[in-house]
């Protein structure tokens, strides 16, 4: 191998042909050529993310979309319920405290997914604009039922929006974003979407685009209305896009549409069954609860106790990347990802290498 392959939780493997579209030459981000880039690309993120409704690019990390989601949602005197199970709920929340928002946090232990009833409790008591809640938690390997959650937001609180974070989880499992009814759902390039890091995708409402008319302060750079603005009006974006990495992102979305994406979910769902076999057969639980694990990233128990930075060592020997247990977990679990672009070819690869080390 010339590199060493990511079995991380990003960033992620990109294909050699997504690399070099990156080395097209430059041109004006208000030219003919970069307009039919931009909107083509949108289209396709369209098919990806299963809408027909508003879809934004910008230039950030899926950090800088939550911080977008919680500065054009939520109005003075009002509250976000900031959903916390893992990592990144957590940094949702302090994202919303940074950002001036009335957060209520509410914690769940790490393992464990965010369900309805968890939310129902804290939104009957009123005075609420949002609720966040991460899809896909990367650093417990838990996957939360958000379609439920719409269900019981879109029935008994129609007036708070649903603002999910699909970062880990976007194009490795269905997220019909138009029949789930969702208002906000953030995701990034650099993990199951098999891309550089720098480019982060944003679907919304025409519900949330009416609250973002309420809300006074939005900042500038993740102002939805006005990154709709200039989206409706054809002048593609506010600020100069990364058009080297649009370049990519064009090149891989056509790669996930021509793969198929009835087949790029049963991929992930393959990978992911042969990583939980491979884990009971030596003896390793899922961190996560029952029923509830990802798709594309199993965080395993060190039930056997062996030692996770040598096992590690051994994979990076052989040019293989894993990732430790995140923050509190660290040595208590590991994490094997199956996203993106890597296939049960590569999953076979890696537990022989494992294998070898464990025997």
């Amino acid at each position: 191998m010339s590199h060493s392959r990511l079995y991380i939780p990003g960033p992620t493997e990109v294909d050699e042909e997504v690399l070099l579209a990156q080395a097209q030459s430059m041109v004006g981000h208000r030219s003919t050529e970069f307009t039919e880039l931009f909107y083509g690309l949108i289209d396709r993120l369209k098919l990806i993310l299963q809408t027909e409704n508003h879809i934004y690019i910008t230039a950030s990390s899926g950090s800088g979309l939550q911080e977008a989601a919680v500065r054009n949602t939520v109005r003075p005197g009002r509250k976000v319920l900031n959903m916390v199970s893992g990592a990144f709920g957590d940094r949702w929340q302090k994202v919303s405290v940074a950002n001036g928002c009335e957060s209520v946090r509410v914690d769940l232990p790490w393992g464990q997914p965010v369900r309805p009833q968890d939310i129902d409790h804290h939104l009957s008591l009123g005075g609420y604009d949002a609720v966040t809640v991460v899809h896909n938690e990367t650093s417990t390997g838990v996957m939360s039922d958000i379609r439920a959650i719409a269900k019981l937001l879109g029935k008994k609180y129609p007036d708070v929006l649903l603002m999910t974070d699909a970062v880990s989880s976007a194009t490795g499992v269905s997220i019909p974003f138009d029949r789930w009814d969702l208002d906000l759902l953030l995701t990034s390039s650099q993990k199951a979407f098999a891309l550089p890091p720098g480019l982060a995708f944003l679907a919304v409402s025409d519900r949330l685009l009416a609250r973002a008319a309420e809300v006074a302060h939005r900042g500038w750079y993740f102002d939805i209305l006005q990154l709709e603005q200039y989206l409706s009006s054809g002048r593609t974006t506010p600020a100069t896009p990364a058009i080297s990495l649009l370049y990519a992102a064009d090149r891989q979305c056509r790669r996930i549409l021509d793969e198929g994406l009835e087949a790029r979910w049963a991929r992930h769902q393959q990978c992911m069954e042969m990583t939980h076999a491979w884990a009971q057969h030596h003896g390793f639980g899922l961190f996560a609860e029952p029923g509830h694990a990802s798709r594309t990233v199993t965080c395993l128990r060190n039930d056997p106790g062996i030692d996770v930075p040598a096992l590690i060592a051994h994979a990076r020997v052989h040019h293989m990347v894993l990732g430790n247990g995140y923050g509190k977990l660290k040595n208590r679990t590991f994490r094997i990802a199956h996203m993106g672009n890597l296939t049960p070819a590569n999953m076979e690869e890696l537990f022989a290498v494992l294998d070898d080390y464990l025997s």
